[in-house]
């Protein structure tokens, strides 16, 4: 279209340069006057259209049109003006052009942009069914990832190393008798390498690495994804051996008949076609299929029956080891001071995603720029801790005296009980500085890695929630709404304690309820999750209540005891508004507070 509107333009000024300057239209009265007083220099005569057009004796043009009589050249020959009679014409083509060219231009040239509209918008409806995939190239990435870069899945590491080194040598399995697996399925919680592990296995594989989501698939036009499947597998199958990496799988991979009445949707048509391209699988095609996903539980079981996703490995959150290698290796092209200790950070991290890690590594060194620092010290790491666990701090919150007082007996409350309950987490740190969402907190970090809950640890964490609350009741003689979500974390944990892990004397080792089933797997919308009768379900809530007021007892028990303690603490917390470990045991046993270095916009 744009040649089109530039063609006109350069038609348009070269008509204005090419066609003669425009002359005086005479009469031919005042022709022949001019003629007989001597004024006429030239004359053209043009019997092709029967006009005249000349010049004066003073050089000024005119044109004027034809009429044949008989002493016409007579006249002109007595006052000596030079005849011309149809001259050639230097300006024909311009002429033909304007008159028989541009008018077929004019038709033909929006004709052809139409067509050529057209056939674009059918070759993209034509490639609409192809596979989005392109072959990862390991020699364009200036830093390739490999499983040097991947730390705290070891044991994932080791099965995907395995397919890795069929593919680099295959002959040492084929002679043995061994079939590699035809894919394998990483699962786990977000954020634990799953993705990362992909980039390893396409950075150490030296075979082409095909990379799409589950999404990529999906299009509103019904048989889309399943076209594109058919599309990836044949260029894989062309390139092979190869590598396809699917990453959220859940997004094609969900059990079918999904939604009220079930459904015979574009998404279930490409996860059929995904089945029949895995299982269809000649035994001398060397194509391995790879997925991620964080919700297996939602995959259909067909995708992971043998002969599909052969190997299901779970990638889960590291341990304590596997999070000081995460931390090492992102601490690599970091500048840290010199009392930095990674294993300590590491023990203070529990449950904490190699993301998480990740994030808390760029936290602490955007802190040390902020605040001016050429390395990284042990305070922003520390402090990067808690942005990760409870958000930045607020400073803009303006809260009362009052308020302020609530909130330091609550946290102490809290970390009180903590104090005086026999195998539970010791306090790490007590802050009334609003934080994230929470107007305190109290920070509890185990000492070691926990897989496992007993019958009395589920009881003294009931007892930790309820302390803050008490605190409350005993100081001020009334309650406030900040206990909200300490009471909803009490309830959820006693719900458990007796209805899934059946740790109730009075109800007994069963399992109570059925795991939620949602609309969209597939089922219905009744409520089959409750299994037992009115009758029981009274007796549920009579021992989930027993339970949190025994625990509320107690906990009220251990902080009427500890009275003097908790003012003591609460004092100084409202003074320096952050207590570390080290104070808060030093305020117990009646010692003087030592000073402890804290961040600077705490400090301030």
């Amino acid at each position: 279209m744009w040649y089109f509107v530039f063609g006109l333009i350069v038609i348009y000024i070269g008509s204005s340069y090419l066609n003669p300057k425009p002359s005086d239209q005479l009469g031919f009265t005042q022709f022949m006057t001019a003629i007989n007083a001597g004024q006429i220099k030239e004359v053209t005569v043009k019997t092709t259209d029967q006009s005249i057009s000349g010049k004066t004796v003073k050089g000024k043009a005119f044109k004027t049109y034809y009429l044949n009589y008989p002493d016409f050249v007579k006249d002109l020959q007595a006052q000596k003006v030079v005849i011309n009679v149809n001259p050639t014409d230097s300006n024909w083509f311009w002429s033909l052009f304007l008159q028989a060219i541009l008018p077929f231009l004019l038709i033909a040239l929006p004709l052809i942009f139409i067509f050529r509209q057209a056939q674009g918008a059918n070759s993209q409806a034509l490639s609409f069914g192809k596979s989005r995939a392109k072959a990862w190239d390991r020699e364009g990435q200036k830093d390739p990832v490999t499983f040097k870069d991947v730390a705290g899945i070891d044991e994932a590491i080791e099965e995907l190393r395995e397919i890795v080194d069929y593919l680099k040598n295959p002959d040492k399995y084929i002679e043995i008798g061994a079939k590699i697996p035809k894919g394998a399925l990483l699962m786990g919680p977000p954020g634990t390498g799953k993705t990362l592990l992909a980039r390893a296995i396409a950075g150490e594989a030296d075979v082409p690495f095909y990379r799409l989501s589950g999404s990529d698939f999906v299009e509103m036009f019904v048989g889309v994804g399943a076209s594109r499947v058919r599309d990836l597998f044949d260029q894989a199958k062309k390139s092979q051996p190869c590598i396809i990496f699917l990453d959220e799988i859940d997004a094609v991979g969900r059990h079918r008949g999904a939604g009220v009445g079930g459904g015979h949707d574009e998404r279930e048509q490409t996860l059929n076609q995904l089945l029949v391209e895995m299982d269809g699988f000649d035994t001398n095609v060397t194509v391995i299929v790879i997925a991620a996903t964080n919700r297996p539980d939602i995959l259909d079981p067909a995708l992971l029956r043998p002969g599909r996703f052969d190997r299901q490995i779970v990638v889960d959150k590291p341990d304590q080891k596997g999070r000081h290698e995460i931390l090492e290796i992102h601490a690599r092209n970091k500048k840290f001071g010199p009392n930095i200790n990674l294993e300590i950070i590491a023990r203070r991290t529990p449950g904490f995603t190699g993301a998480d890690l990740a994030n808390l590594i760029n936290e602490a060194a955007l802190l040390s720029a902020r605040r001016g620092k050429s390395t990284i010290e042990m305070q922003e790491l520390e402090e990067s801790i808690e942005r990760v666990i409870a958000g930045p701090q607020r400073k803009s919150r303006v809260i009362s005296k009052k308020e302020k007082e609530i909130i330091a007996y609550h946290e102490v409350g809290h970390a009180l009980v903590a104090k005086n309950l026999e195998g539970m987490d010791p306090v790490h740190k007590i802050s009334i500085l609003p934080r994230g969402m929470a107007l305190g907190y109290t920070l509890q970090l185990p000492i070691e890695d926990k897989f496992l809950m007993s019958k009395l640890d589920i009881e003294n964490q009931i007892k930790i929630l309820m302390g803050g609350r008490i605190a409350e009741e005993i100081v001020f003689g009334s309650i406030t709404s900040g206990a909200s979500n300490d009471i909803e974390k009490a309830t959820d944990l006693a719900r458990n304690y007796v209805c899934r892990f059946g740790m109730s004397q009075e109800l007994g080792t069963r399992k109570y309820g059925k795991s939620d089933n949602y609309v969209f797997l597939g089922r219905d919308y009744s409520d089959h999750s409750k299994d037992y009768s009115e009758g029981t379900a009274r007796e549920i809530d009579l021992e989930i209540k027993r339970l949190i007021d025994e625990s509320y007892t107690a906990a009220k028990d251990i902080l009427m005891g500890k009275r003097d303690q908790l003012d003591a603490v609460a004092t100084v917390l409202m003074e320096v508004e952050v207590l570390e470990n080290a104070q808060f045991e030093a305020i117990l046993e009646g010692k003087p507070l030592p000073e402890v270095q804290l961040p600077a916009e705490q400090a301030q």
